[in-house]
């Protein structure tokens, strides 16, 4: 347990930091996301972007169990 915990701080240590050039990639804004604008809200769901993260992330955790 606590190797997992290690392990998942540092991908989000990692992810925070890398957050500034993730951004001017194209990450939240990938075809899929929606986006409903209304008068007075905008509802925005990142749908894409979270199936690809949680890939990624399963990825990086299976390979730190193998």
């Amino acid at each position: 347990m606590s190797r997992f915990l290690i392990t998942l701080g540092i991908v989000i240590l990692a992810i925070g930091l890398l957050w500034p050039y993730l951004g001017r990639m194209g990450l939240g804004r990938l075809p899929g996301d929606i986006v409903i604008e209304r008068e007075n809200m905008t509802l925005y769901f990142p749908l894409m972007t979270c199936l690809l993260l949680s890939v990624l992330l399963s990825l990086v955790l299976w390979i730190v169990n193998r």
